[in-house]
């Protein structure tokens, strides 16, 4: 198998080790495969487009989402380092609310599976980390929301060591979770 899966504590939210062969030459592994990817997490969806961004350090981009058109993301880091979090916005989920963080870098090479449903953020640790993700459907910018990356409701423990982030504009202005669109 070319990945090892593991569950976080949003279940649904899977965490992939892919397996990579070293040589002398270097390195070489499989970043995506169909198949292999729907066999080991059970999920089988179709990618429709691919995003990059580049991000300087203390950059906290989300926490984003589509209302309409919801998302499912595979997200890797190709240089760098970030901490990534995903919250269950599901109102009818029994982890409504819920977010799980953790730190993903191009080093570790591991993927995370963020499905439709959730929203997604990333702060970058590194002096700057380079993001490559695939989304099941394509960005409706009508559709694009922000919840408050700051929601004392939520309690979320960026690594941020009292240093104020770097937001877009949309992300400084986002709702809490109690007046933030979310999926039924």
């Amino acid at each position: 198998m070319p990945y090892t899966v593991t569950a976080t504590a949003l279940p649904e939210v899977l965490l992939l080790q892919p397996r990579v062969f070293h040589d002398a030459r270097g390195f070489f592994f499989e970043s995506y495969n169909h198949r292999d990817f729907a066999s080991a997490t059970r999920v089988d969806c179709d990618f429709v487009q691919d995003n990059h961004s580049l991000s300087v350090q203390g950059v906290l981009r989300g926490l984003h989402y589509q209302i309409q058109h919801p998302q499912g993301k595979l997200v890797r880091v190709l240089s760098g380092k970030v901490w990534d979090v995903v919250v269950d916005l599901r109102r009818s989920s029994p982890r409504f609310g819920r977010w799980v963080g953790l730190e993903l870098s191009a080093d570790s090479r591991q993927q995370l599976w963020v499905p439709p449903g959730f929203a997604h953020g990333i702060l970058a640790l590194s002096a700057q980390a380079e993001l490559l993700y695939k989304t099941t459907d394509y960005w409706y910018a009508e559709h694009e929301r922000s919840l408050a990356w700051n929601d004392p409701r939520l309690g979320i423990a960026w690594p941020l060591d009292g240093a104020q982030p770097t937001l877009a504009a949309k992300d400084a202005a986002a709702p809490t979770l109690d007046r933030a669109d979310c999926f039924d």
